[in-house]
């Protein structure tokens, strides 16, 4: 069946609260503090019980100027308003204010509720209602029903739920849409039941034994009991009115502003990116980095309004900007939301979210601001493709797409198969999915093969680049998967190879030409001859007429092809030698089960220089394990 959520609005003292208690029975003012003062201060909620057979959620706010926050807290999520407008009294201030928070909350289907007639003549009645037709001019409520009701007399009440009911038929039913978010407006407890919560669904559904999360407070639940209008039921989906009982979660835990969502769907941000329209009938221009109060779902947060290309805006304007808060907000694109002023305390203007993640933008923010343009007209498909370019090397998370998107996780991982099929877009990490666009991913491949090209110039004998300093050549921001898949693409495409921690070109080959492969030559003849009292790399320089360095450099590259072994620093032998070594090594230990150094010096017929350095290269292969002053054969050896 349709869900449908009434909210009332108006002045305080119009009549609000009488009329839904005589429509539904239920005296929405629960606090003994309303009863006393005779105003409403926190929300109310009843249900409404329609001649066509549709159950409808209904909303009481308060009408007194110091509790419209909480007003705007219970605007969020209706698909209907109320506008009360007492008889005796006509349009007053908070009627205006609640007027313009409807409409900058997105509101569209309403009608004109004007009580108290019971209190007035018939001739008021009719100036009355040609005053409140001139005022609904130009808004979403010109052409909405003006109901004539008294709460006293019960005239009219039947004639509000026929016009209500056709209101109502006209709002199409949609499927649950995007992210399950349900915005706190409630919590307390209930003796064996524990903390419970209520809201209005905004987005998405839940059903009984989901796991939820609580943000931005990062509160992990189970969901023990559903509710909507004091009925249980296994799940509840967008529209609803709904209590959530939750599973070993204190009441101090949960505040109003919270959002119920499921586990790590949602982005606590200090800052988000807006489409602001200020109000016409402000009587100054409104200046950048103002301090206001940004209310959005049931929350109230103190943040600055950072205006982009421009300083000031003129009453009735509209303009990009980022709102820098000071506690964290979980919002996703396309959420609406109002702002008030610090002092005096009224609405100034309002808006949508276009990014609930972005960067923090320059000053003056002009590119941030055509970014902006682009996204606030965007499909989905387009809003993948420019939040993936936005994230550059970073890539975008999956998480990132849906709160930009606000997609449903089926219908947003189906677009992105979509796209990657055609190559728009590069994944990296198989469980937590990272996207890069398809540019920036070709760039940063192209990035990479430049510095392997300049490292093989630089060092032609070096078998490759290891792989962390070609990390580090790119800024931080890179994602590690998304450095080990751009690897991957190069390396299915034949254009670099990998083997171990070292990449290199695939056309790159660490070999000696020339002087250098003479050079070589002689070395490797040298070192043969010495067998296991090879020359350093300082005598080899004297005997052949080339640097220290040069030679160094030559025979690392022959430790590299395994030509050579590398014992210590500038210690090398022939492998035929060390190969010849171990295999003695190996055949004393099975015979004797161990060796002193003495017996390990007879051995190689060296001198301890070498010795020494020998028996702990053996360790380190390990052929062999020292005990105390001898060594055994290791097991598998």
């Amino acid at each position: 069946m349709k869900q449908i959520i009434l909210g009332t609005a108006g002045h305080i003292d119009h009549g609000k609260t009488s009329l839904i208690k005589a429509l539904t029975g239920t005296d929405t003012d629960r606090l003994l503090e309303e009863k006393r003062r005779g105003i409403t201060i926190e929300l109310g909620f009843a249900a409404l019980d329609l001649p066509g057979g549709l159950r409808v959620g209904v909303i009481d706010v308060p009408g007194h100027e110091r509790f419209v926050k909480n007003m705007v807290a219970g605007a969020t999520g209706i698909d209907v308003v109320a506008m009360v407008i007492a008889a005796d009294e006509g349009v007053m201030p908070q009627t205006r204010e609640h007027l313009n928070i409807c409409s900058l909350l997105g509101v569209s289907h309403g009608l004109v509720a004007l009580t108290k007639t019971d209190m007035v003549d018939e001739d008021w009645l009719g100036l009355v209602t040609e005053d409140v037709r001139e005022f609904l001019k130009g808004s979403f409520l010109e052409d909405a029903p003006v109901v004539r009701v008294s709460a006293v007399t019960g005239q009219g009440l039947d004639d509000f739920k026929r016009t209500l009911d056709q209101i109502c038929e006209k709002i199409p039913d949609q499927p649950p849409q995007g992210l399950f978010r349900l915005p706190v407006d409630r919590v307390f407890t209930m003796r064996g039941f524990g903390t419970v919560i209520t809201g209005t669904i905004v987005s998405g559904k839940v059903a009984l034994g989901d796991a939820v999360e609580i943000f931005p407070v990062n509160v992990r639940s189970k969901v023990r009991g559903l509710q909507v209008h004091n009925d249980s039921v296994p799940e509840a989906r967008e529209g609803m009115r709904t209590a959530i009982n939750f599973q070993g979660v204190d009441k101090s835990a949960v505040l109003r502003g919270n959002v119920v969502a499921m586990p790590g769907t949602l982005a606590p941000s200090y800052m988000v990116d807006i489409s602001l329209t200020l109000l016409p009938h402000l009587d100054r221009p409104f200046k950048t980095r103002t301090l206001v109060r940004f209310h959005t779902g049931t929350s109230e947060v103190l943040g600055k309004v950072v205006l982009l290309g421009m300083d000031e805006l003129e009453p009735g304007g509209s303009a990009m900007a980022q709102m820098r808060l000071e506690t964290p907000v979980c919002l996703v694109k396309d959420d609406r939301f109002v702002i008030r002023g610090t002092s005096p305390v009224d609405t100034v203007g309002g808006g949508v979210v276009l990014n609930p993640v972005p960067k923090k933008h320059k000053s003056g923010g002009t590119k941030a601001r055509e970014e902006l343009l682009n996204i606030a007209s965007a499909s989905p498909k387009e809003l993948v493709s420019l939040t993936t370019a936005a994230a550059g090397y970073s890539g975008a998370s999956f998480r990132e797409l849906l709160l930009m998107c606000n997609l449903p996780e089926k219908k947003l991982a189906d677009l992105c198969q979509g796209l990657l099929s055609k190559k728009e877009l590069v994944q990296a990490g198989r469980e937590a999915k990272i996207f890069v666009h398809q540019f920036v991913m070709r760039d940063l491949e192209k990035r990479a093969l430049d510095h392997l090209a300049a490292y093989h110039k630089a060092n032609p004998l070096k078998p490759g680049m290891p792989k962390e300093e070609l990390k580090s050549k790119f800024p931080s921001v890179v994602d590690p998967k998304v450095f080990h898949q751009m690897l991957e693409i190069l390396e299915r495409q034949g254009r670099l190879v990998t083997a171990e921690d070292l990449v290199r070109l695939a056309e790159h080959k660490a070999e000696l030409a020339g002087e250098g492969a003479e050079l070589e030559k002689k070395i490797a003849a040298s070192m043969r001859d010495a067998g296991l009292m090879p020359p350093t790399p300082k005598d080899l320089s004297g005997t052949m007429g080339a640097s220290e360095k040069r030679i160094l450099e030559i025979l690392t590259h022959m430790a590299e092809k395994k030509d050579l072994v590398k014992v210590k620093q500038d210690l090398f032998f022939d492998k035929t030698a060390i190969e010849d070594l171990r295999q003695r090594l190996v055949a004393y230990l099975k015979d004797k089960g161990e060796i002193g150094t003495p017996e390990f010096k007879d051995m190689t017929g060296a001198s301890r220089k070498f010795v020494i350095p020998l028996i702990e290269y053996f360790d380190s292969q390990k052929v062999t394990l020292r005990i105390g002053d001898t060594r055994k054969l290791r097991e598998g050896a």
